[in-house]
């Protein structure tokens, strides 16, 4: 038996006008997904605990099977796994974004426009993190370049602090978001003054794009320890995805990292790369369970951009689900399916919410025969409910049975 999950990161919505009452999942064409509803069990699944943060980091740590409460220990040493960085015990790691914020007003007094400046290019924000590792890096703070706009801080030795995720905030005044800690703070305020007329933000402003004029602090953590995947169920896991935290995840677990080129985090991302990676490691690298992670309609939702969700959807659909499941019938392998959300990412506020998510969970060998629409909306009339995302990867693995 193979073993499957596709993650749609923040797929799931709420009715839209613009969507004629539909939320995006209900909107969009997905025949693939449709199928496996129909000849699978669909419900709603509760990935994020209750009152922890609604990230990614806390909720594909559920869909994988551990638990936030007990294995949670931050966003950013998680990213930080996937780009080397060695940490000690009492090192506290810290996600910098590279944002986008308006110029002329006092560091408090700007707005933040962009939380992703505009998606910049890994190769771009590596030239600016480069003018920051120049100014900053010491033998207590070190910077790393991540993925686009996604970055690691590393403090030896150094102090928790309560921080705001950009996204949350998009064009609000920073001044009541900014850190408390004060060297945190004063990063912050010096980095504008780097990135702002760094010649290469002046090409983008030319170009019509964003600057990535200042770093934004948030999601702060220490080292973790995540129990081996292989040890803990008995597989052996690969991770398909574009984003720094799923693959961080994926090295602290002990599982294989598939580097997919061209592979953005955003819709323009190697749609058929991701899946011919998740059908080399099930069909030729013998993994036992692919995790493919697509991070496009949750940044298409931070955007605010309904259209462009909807088809991220669509692609997720024709461009991943329907090649993989085709390989896996072409190859004669019996083969069971996770399909979900990670949360919510709601178009009208840009941001996650904690809320449940519609998942379906098919078995080839086990088909049903009904007619179902993948959606929220029918995965709640169904009346099947996990309160537990992590409980959901034991069921995957036919470890427990509902």
């Amino acid at each position: 038996m193979k073993y499957i999950v596709v993650l749609g990161d923040g797929m799931s919505d709420e009715p839209l006008a613009q969507l004629g009452g539909k939320t995006p999942l209900e909107y969009a064409h997905t025949p693939t997904m449709d199928a496996l509803a129909s000849k699978g069990e669909m419900g709603m699944v509760q990935n994020v605990p209750a009152g922890m943060s609604p990230g990614s980091e806390v909720a594909n740590l559920s869909v994988m099977g551990y638990d936030p409460l007990t294995d949670f220990t931050g966003r950013s040493p998680l990213e930080a796994l996937s780009v080397g960085v060695q940490m000690e015990p009492d090192d506290v790691v810290f996600r910098c974004n590279l944002v986008t914020l308006t110029e002329p007003e006092a560091y408090p007094e700007k707005t933040i426009l962009d939380h992703s400046s505009g998606e910049i290019a890994t190769a771009d924000a590596d030239v600016l993190m480069d003018a920051i590792r120049q100014a900053f890096n010491s033998d207590t703070f070190q910077f790393y370049t991540g993925t686009s706009y996604r970055h690691i801080m590393v403090w030896k030795h150094g102090r928790l602090a309560k921080l705001e995720p950009p996204h949350d905030h998009l064009t609000k005044v920073i001044g009541p978001w900014l850190p408390q800690e004060p060297v945190l703070r004063e990063f912050m305020e010096k980095s504008f003054d780097i990135l702002n007329d760094h010649p290469l933000n002046r090409q983008r402003a030319a170009e019509g794009k964003n600057k990535a004029n200042s770093l934004w602090y948030w999601g702060a953590g220490t080292r973790p320890n995540l129990q081996n995947f292989q040890e803990k169920t008995g597989c052996k896991g690969a991770v398909i995805s574009a984003v720094d935290l799923l693959k961080g995840i994926a090295v602290g677990a002990g599982m294989k990292v598939y580097q997919v080129e061209g592979a953005t985090g955003s819709i323009d991302t190697n749609w058929e790369g991701k899946a011919q990676a998740a059908i080399q490691a099930l069909l030729e690298d013998g993994c036992d369970l692919a995790y493919i992670h697509v991070e496009a309609p949750d940044e298409m939702a931070h955007q605010g951009l309904v259209e462009e969700k909807v088809k991220s959807i669509e692609y997720l659909d024709s461009r991943i689900l329907q090649p993989v499941k085709q390989a896996m019938e072409k190859a004669g392998e019996d083969h069971r399916i996770l399909l979900l959300p990670d949360h919510p990412n709601l178009l009208r506020l840009r941001t996650h919410t904690g809320d449940p998510v519609p998942y379906v969970l098919y078995d080839s060998t086990k088909e049903r025969r009904t007619l179902a629409h993948y959606s929220e909306t029918e995965a709640k009339s169904t009346g099947n409910y996990e309160p537990q995302g992590c409980r959901l990867m034991a069921r995957l693995l036919e470890k427990t049975t509902r």
